[in-house]
């Protein structure tokens, strides 16, 4: 069994459109996998199609229904998700989310669990999501941009997890709409720094393929 946290250097870098890859490339090989987002802000009941949370289900072939299989903590306001959580008047509690992802990693063959926004996003008034990956201890797929800017926010996060003695098992660098910067020259450069880590890229419109390698440097 393996499972893993999906995290990144930022919001919108590409953390849900990676992790749904990573579960079709599974579904592929007829491996049993499990893909959650725990806690998601932005959340429209109304249009729950576009949320992240149904793209992993579309990956998964869940029915929209089951969406608490999957997201349990879904507020409204587009913010981190403490701020979120407060304009209900509500909170969350960090070892009743640790529980929910443990219950799915001791039942499933490969689990990927998706933070939400960045290493250091806010999820309470005293925890970010680099408490919650501590607290799971799995290893980590760091997902980043090709993006000009992107190779310090990727080192800077990189420092940020290593410090806490986590593992990386993968960056993914994703690559951005527009860049001006080549996706094989920002990966080099990263790799450079990265000694020891796997650094995988993905390009626009990536492939099944793309996907197939990609789960093939990580598991």
């Amino acid at each position: 069994m393996a499972s893993y946290f999906v995290t990144a250097t930022g919001t919108d870098i590409g953390k849900t459109y990676v992790t749904a890859g990573l579960v079709r490339a599974c579904r592929r090989r007829k491996q049993s996998v499990m893909a959650l987002k725990p806690i998601v802000s932005g959340f429209d009941p109304l249009s729950p199609e576009s949320s992240d949370s149904y793209a992993l289900m579309e990956a998964l072939d869940i029915p929209a229904a089951d969406i608490e299989q999957i997201s349990p903590w879904r507020f409204a306001a587009p913010l981190s998700p403490d701020m979120a959580a407060a304009r209900e008047g509500r909170t969350i509690d960090l070892p009743d989310v640790e529980g929910f992802c443990r219950e799915a990693i001791a039942t499933q063959e490969t689990v990927f669990i998706e933070g939400v926004g960045g290493v250091m996003v806010p999820l309470t008034d005293r925890h970010t999501v680099l408490d919650w990956m501590t607290s799971l201890r799995l290893p980590l797929i760091l997902v980043t941009g090709s993006y000009l800017g992107t190779i310090s926010h990727t080192l800077t996060a990189l420092d940020v997890v290593l410090r806490h003695a986590l593992q990386v098992t993968c960056i993914v660098v994703n690559e951005s709409e527009g860049s001006s910067v080549p996706l094989q020259d920002t990966a080099a450069s990263i790799a450079r720094f990265s000694v020891g880590i796997t650094v995988a890229t993905l390009p626009r419109r990536a492939m099944d393929a793309d996907f197939d390698k990609l789960l093939g440097a990580i598991l």
